[in-house]
């Protein structure tokens, strides 16, 4: 984690439920920076979220408990996400999330787990059945697991709940840390003292997810937002924290209505993989 300035940002939402029929293709109201943003509306525990149709990718601005949220909401029948990881180090392959992103024809990306400074993943990382790294089994940087399996389900889990040998099963894995909501409830023990942008990544324990980053706050002000309020517009059951300060970078591609959206600091250091999320 790294220590950056807050720059503006928006805030993706997208509400998944069955109450309407909808289009399969994503919609994305983004504004593209240099255009300036009016500050978002405050969301309260009261406040009425906008029902969006299901199997849809949809955004919007949303500010919860004063930190501003900046990502793709998605629905997992329509869309997944996929690892890009790069074998020869930090940058060797993409120089940012948009390249990842395009490399794939993908309609989002983000930068996705920790390295160590000789750009080796800081825990294990699986692309197309690929593995890279190792187990992590110490680091509060690798307690928390997405992963995908070869049918396609995907899923937030706990290292000790996943386990070494189905975790080097999966097809698509990110080993990251630490977790921010578990089972619809706020972490204990998260930092208190180290604000940085944040990089995550959400998920309502069914079909609806969320990937993106937040302004600049401490990871314990990050849980406390995520497990009191809805900055998706459903309640968060599992959060997982992803690498962010400098390697936060966020795209969103220009095929989508709104696009092309960077969220990406000039300061921003090369990172070793990526989040990209594609349509199935």
């Amino acid at each position: 984690m790294r220590f950056t300035v807050l720059i503006p940002m928006v805030f993706l939402l997208c509400h998944c439920t069955p109450a309407r029929e909808i289009a399969a293709s994503p919609k994305l109201l983004a504004v593209p920076l240099p255009v300036k943003i009016a500050p978002a509306a405050e969301l309260s525990a009261a406040s009425e979220i906008p029902v969006v149709s299901a199997k849809s990718a949809e955004i919007a601005n949303q500010t919860v408990s004063g930190i501003l949220f900046e990502g793709v909401a998605f629905d997992s029948r329509s869309h997944r996400l996929v690892v890009v990881d790069q074998a020869g180090g930090l940058g060797s392959r993409f120089a940012d999330a948009a390249s990842a992103g395009r490399s794939l024809s993908g309609h989002a990306a983000a930068n996705a787990g920790f390295f160590t400074p000789e750009g080796a993943p800081l825990g294990l990382v699986i692309s197309k059945g690929n593995r890279a790294g190792a187990w992590n089994s110490g680091s509060s940087l690798g307690s928390g697991v997405w992963h995908a399996d070869s049918s396609g389900k995907s899923a937030i889990s706990r290292r000790e709940h996943l386990g070494r040998p189905a975790a080097s099963a999966m097809r698509e894995l990110i080993q990251a840390g630490p977790m921010l909501i578990e089972n619809g409830a706020g972490v204990s023990g998260l930092d208190a003292t180290k604000p940085s942008i944040r990089t995550m990544i959400l998920w309502d324990g069914g079909t609806c997810w969320w990937l993106g980053r937040s302004s600049i706050c401490t990871l314990a002000d990050l849980g406390t937002a995520l497990a009191q309020f809805q900055p998706a517009g459903w309640k968060v059951r599992h959060a997982l924290n992803l690498d962010g300060g400098r390697s936060a970078d966020f795209w969103v591609s220009d095929a989508i209505q709104g696009g092309p959206l960077v969220r990406r600091n000039a300061w921003n250091r090369p990172v070793r993989n990526f989040l990209v999320l594609v349509p199935r």
